[in-house]
């Protein structure tokens, strides 16, 4: 797998080839090699599961490789296999491990025995996550029945990568790995990115002529484009559309680069749909972002898993967003916590607010700063204002949780249920304790300690009663 350790600077492609409509009869074959151990990341977790924007780097591969629709799709793995494996055990893939790490050609040799011969192969790897899926297409309408196809970039600073040597008609004539390369070959800028397409039964053929005879004693897939000029097969080289599609992944500090790079083609994509953001480099989307029209999303905000956000909606500064759903005109103000909750349509929420997984709240609830909202469903207009828990609930309309109330819905055992009617109204450092129901219209009186059911309608007042002490003295320290 090619090797990278500086940043290179980006430069658009030369030209796009036409999508894979040549080639749309011929079954595809997709091999991603994933066995790399990843040293350099100094982590117990193995590269290939290293977050990128929310997902494994093996994860974004796999899925941009299964929208090219394959007839197989294997992953080659190796260190860390098993973890790996239980990581993406939903992925719908072939896992081929290569038990000895003897280059990126053994680790494609490994694939093969399950390929046909009459198959296009298509090469990807698990730690280069940001190749898009239109220039794959248009790197597989490059490959036929005698065409190699291959993805190269330019890069400003190519230390690390293996160079594309040409020759004087500008044919590709072979790759050098930089650890074989001649100064004058280091010199040159156009690298290879790991990623080619060619026919099954030719790329079985190349493998199993390739030798140890390098720098490194393995087996190198790039070797087998010398092996294809020798043989008469055409090497149709396609230039990457930009360099950052290139980007592999060795160490925490290219990660955070390419992390930065899905942050920004995030926020593009955002403000293309007419997203406003209060600054497009303070963004995070780790998952999928659905807008509808005038959204406007202040700075440091992160969206993970599937999120969508109605008409008008505004997301303050500093929130998490995860799986959740914020209805039309409803402003999120800042640093609040929602996680699997569907929120409606002109609601109010924060500052500093918590939802928990299967909160639903109806249209204009207000929930303030420091309330927390799990497991329950608001009904139209109802307030939790201040400093609340609400859990394990369903309240009617217009119900008004009084600063200071929660909800006591475990008793070390067991989650209860609590039912609140319409247009109740608790006072200040109300515990209402679960399970419990409030009849529809009812007063419970500030400071009280419900266990029973409260009737509709009615002034509920459950507290001591006030006392106060003749004679008593405050305890004194005593003197040092």
């Amino acid at each position: 797998m090619p090797k990278r350790r500086s940043p290179p600077s980006h430069r658009r492609a030369t030209s796009v080839a036409p999508a894979r409509a040549a080639v749309a009869a011929v079954p595809l074959s997709v091999v991603i090699l994933a066995a790399g151990e990843g040293k350099r990341m100094k982590s117990a977790l193995p590269k290939v599961l290293q977050p990128l924007a929310g997902r494994p780097l093996l994860k974004h591969v796999i899925d941009t490789a299964r929208s090219l629709v394959p007839a197989t799709l294997q992953v080659v793995y190796g260190h860390g296999g098993e973890a790996v494996r239980a990581a993406l055990a939903g992925e719908s893939v072939a896992w081929t491990l290569q038990a000895e790490r003897l280059g990126t050609g053994h680790a494609v040799a490994q694939a093969l025995p399950g390929i046909p011969d009459d198959t296009l192969v298509l090469v990807l790897y698990g730690d280069v996550p940001l190749i898009g899926r239109a220039t794959l297409a248009a790197l597989l309408a490059l490959a036929g029945p005698r065409r190699l196809a291959l993805l190269t970039a330019r890069l400003e600073n190519p230390e690390g990568y293996g160079r594309i040597v040409r020759n004087a008609r500008g044919l590709v004539q072979k790759i050098v790995e930089e650890a074989d390369a001649t100064p004058r070959q280091r010199a040159i800028h156009e690298c290879n990115t790991g990623v080619l397409a060619a026919p099954a039964h030719l790329l079985r053929g190349w493998l199993a002529r390739l030798t140890t005879d390098n720098a490194r004693g393995e087996y190198y897939l790039t070797d087998v484009i010398a092996l294809a000029v020798r043989d008469r097969v055409a090497v149709r080289p396609l230039l990457t559309g930009t360099a950052a599609e290139a980007l592999g992944v060795n160490d925490k500090a290219q990660l955070a680069q390419l992390e930065a790079q899905c942050r920004a083609r995030a926020a593009q994509e955002l403000l293309a749909a007419g997203v406003t953001l209060a600054d497009p480099a303070r963004v995070d989307v780790r998952g999928t972002l659905v807008v509808g029209q005038d959204v406007f999303i202040d700075v440091n905000v992160v969206f993970e898993g599937r999120v969508v956000l109605g008409d008008g909606a505004r997301i303050g500064a500093g929130c998490v967003v995860r799986n959740s759903e914020v209805g039309a005109r409803t402003e999120v103000f800042p640093h609040c916590v929602i996680d699997q909750a569907v929120i409606g349509p002109e609601c109010n929420i924060g500052p500093f607010a918590r939802f928990r997984p299967s909160s639903t709240l109806a249209a204009g609830v207000h929930i303030g700063n420091f309330v927390e909202v799990k497991n329950s469903q608001l009904g139209a207009g109802s307030k939790a204002n201040h400093l609340s828990y609400v859990g394990d609930a369903e309240l009617g309309r217009g119900v008004n949780i009084g600063a200071g109330t929660i909800v006591a819905n475990y008793d070390g055992a067991v989650k209860h249920r609590t039912v609140i009617g319409d247009d109740v109204h608790t006072g200040s450092n109300s515990v209402l304790v679960a399970p419990i129901t409030v009849g529809a219209g009812a007063t419970i009186a500030a400071g009280s300690t419900v266990t029973h059911a409260v009737p509709a309608g009615k002034l509920t007042v459950a507290r001591a009663r006030q006392v106060t002490v003749d004679g008593w003295h405050r305890p004194v320290k005593p003197r040092k």
